[in-house]
């Protein structure tokens, strides 16, 4: 399944060894430590043979591959093909990009694996990854195992039954439908990520401003409010007159998530009482 001697890859072999991995009980710790080796060989066209091959694991080899794969007992073999300390010196270009790819499909698939978010951010700090790589068309990422909760494949069953034909379909143009088919859900679901993040991000921020400005409040009303204070309770007067416009957006995006609604709402009420609270006791004093 690796041999560099042959240009192109040997998909019989390859599902042979994925069909060994999954019958064998130690098959993936077996096969990742055999796979690591070959990811660090001298020869090009036997490390990227050995990628090929790692990705089709990650893609048929099910929870146990991926569980093995996500330990930094793996990730670190990796790391070495890129290390300047390693075998970052002598591996070539198009292996390390490969390499680079692969562990940031990961990232995007198995948010859940700490150990893999962290070898990333590990490789961005020391400068090794300078930006994150744009896959390439036909590359095919793995759906996560288990999908994060509220997965578009999982909530769109059209979606879901089309990927699933395209996958096991054997001709090349279906296999690229089907990245291009799971590289725009993961853009969609990243943007949706983002939206719960910015909302909890901006609810939080919120909380902890009213929270603040009420003990402030509380402090002039008994006239021991210092100088510091008074320019503080300002800070947070102007900021959460710019709060107010971002919940009006972020409730924009949330109109059909209902929960989510409401929390932005809540979040709001409370930053007009609060405002309405400093309004109140500034003109009766």
């Amino acid at each position: 399944a690796t041999d560099p001697s042959i240009p192109e890859e040997n998909w019989e072999c390859i599902q042979r060894f994925c069909d060994q991995v999954n019958a064998d009980t130690e098959g993936p710790s077996f096969a990742l430590r055999l796979l690591a080796h070959k990811i660090q060989s001298p020869q090009e066209g036997e490390a990227l043979h050995a990628l090929t091959v790692l990705e089709t694991c990650v893609n048929n080899c099910g929870d146990r591959f991926h569980s093995e794969m996500a330990k930094f007992r793996f990730l670190n073999e990796l790391i070495k093909v890129l290390s300047p300390k390693y075998y970052g010196i002598w591996s070539s270009e198009k292996v390390k990009s490969r390499v680079i790819e692969v562990i940031f499909s990961w990232t995007v698939w198995f948010p859940q694996e700490v150990k893999i978010q962290d070898a990333y951010q590990m490789l961005k700090k020391q400068g090794i990854v300078k930006e994150d790589p744009k896959l390439p068309e036909d590359k095919i990422l793995p759906p996560p195992s288990p999908r994060p909760q509220n997965s578009i494949f999982d909530t769109d069953e059209e979606k879901s039954k089309l990927l699933a034909r395209l996958l096991k379909s054997s001709h090349p143009e279906d296999l690229q439908a089907a990245n291009r088919l799971i590289q725009s859900v993961v853009r969609e679901e990243q943007e949706k990520s983002a939206q719960v993040s910015r909302r909890v991000n901006a609810i939080s921020e919120v909380s902890e401003s009213v929270k603040r400005m009420e003990q402030l409040l509380e402090n002039y009303r008994r006239h021991e409010l210092s100088p510091d204070d008074q320019e503080t309770l300002q800070a947070l007067l102007q900021r959460c007159g710019k709060l107010r416009p971002l919940l009006f957006r972020l409730a924009s995006e949330a109109v059909a998530d209902e929960e989510a609604l409401a929390e932005i709402l809540q979040a709001n009420d409370k930053l007009l009482q609060v405002l309405g609270q400093y309004r109140q006791l500034v003109s009766s004093q």
